[in-house]
């Protein structure tokens, strides 16, 4: 959606996302900064740089994330809402679904389906609060399914994010594996940061790690080929789970950043993608301060090859 301004000749110089706070308070300056990066503001037809000094009689453009539905190569599926209430939302997320729009990415994203759940419960005030990221206080790669919290309110997406801070948060995820882990149960404690030389992987003991701890469960072997898993990350760096198995000699199927191509193919089948599923997510609800906690079951695809490595 485009919106247009116009910079009038009473107000005084400022950086560019000054302005747009002001002009535009339904999105956090955080949200704008995005926008610019993004390359969706302009500053008369050009592309904004995030220092940008506007001056009157400058003409500004910004293209906000529009109201859609979610899409998955080019198939429209339904938001799965588990729980809704004033404060916030929980969404079950499909595998294939993009969280947020990006340079590349910018419809059929949970963000863009969000919008269009809120716009159809005729909630204005709500809408504009989420652009253009709507209170995502946490996020689920493309091909991870699973359970997620979206705040709905500034208040709660400051609660929700200090719950994350302290890692205070119960996340608990499940996955099949290539090969089996030794022992079947424990603890992984690497540090984990950026690879020097994929800028986009992560690895374990590299240069600028952080602490970062997974308990793990096996839930059931395939033989000595699989297994199904159940994992506890106490930290939340990114990637964390794919490297931690991959750390132990189990990436977790289909990953082929962490694992290569080997771990694409089982028994003959291929795999459709990384199989790992966020399973439960327990937090403190930002206004009673209750304990919530909310599941969804493994989805098809990740039973599918479970009962065919059971089988073969």
């Amino acid at each position: 959606m485009i919106t247009e301004f116009v910079v009038t000749a009473g107000e005084t110089r400022k950086r560019l996302d000054q302005f747009l706070v002001y002009r535009e308070p339904r999105i956090s300056r955080s949200g704008l900064q995005r926008l610019i990066q993004l390359g969706r503001i302009r500053v008369n037809t050009k592309v904004a740089k995030p220092g940008r000094k506007i001056k009157p009689g400058d003409r500004i453009s910004m293209d906000t994330p529009e109201a859609g539905t979610l899409l998955v190569s080019g198939k429209t599926l339904p938001l799965e809402l588990l729980y809704e209430d004033e404060e916030l939302v929980i969404v079950n997320k499909p595998a294939g679904v993009v969280v947020h729009p990006t340079s590349g990415i910018w419809s059929g994203t949970l963000l863009n389906a969000l919008l269009g759940h809120f716009q159809k419960a005729n909630t204005e005030k709500t809408v504009g609060s989420f652009l253009p990221r709507p209170g995502l206080v946490h996020r689920l790669d493309k091909d991870t399914s699973g359970v997620m919290v979206v705040a709905k309110t500034s208040e709660a997406h400051r609660v929700l994010g200090k719950q994350f801070e302290r890692h205070s948060i119960v996340r608990i995820y499940e996955a099949l594996t290539w090969n089996v882990p030794r022992p079947s149960d424990g603890v992984i404690a690497l540090s984990i940061g950026r690879d020097r030389q994929h800028s986009t992987r992560y690895s374990a003991n590299s240069g600028a790690a952080k602490p970062a701890i997974t308990e793990y469960q096996v839930l059931q072997k395939f033989g000595e080929i699989s297994t199904h898993i159940r994992l506890r990350p106490q930290t939340g760096r990114t990637h964390q789970l794919r490297v931690h198995l991959a750390s132990l000699g189990c990436p977790i199927l289909g990953d082929e950043t962490y694992g290569g191509s080997i771990v694409c193919r089982v028994k003959g089948m291929a795999i459709p993608r990384v199989m790992l599923h966020a399973k439960t997510l327990g937090f403190q609800h930002p206004l009673s301060g209750r304990y919530q906690e909310y599941s969804s079951d493994c989805p098809a695809d990740m039973n599918m090859v479970r009962e065919r490595l059971c089988f073969s």
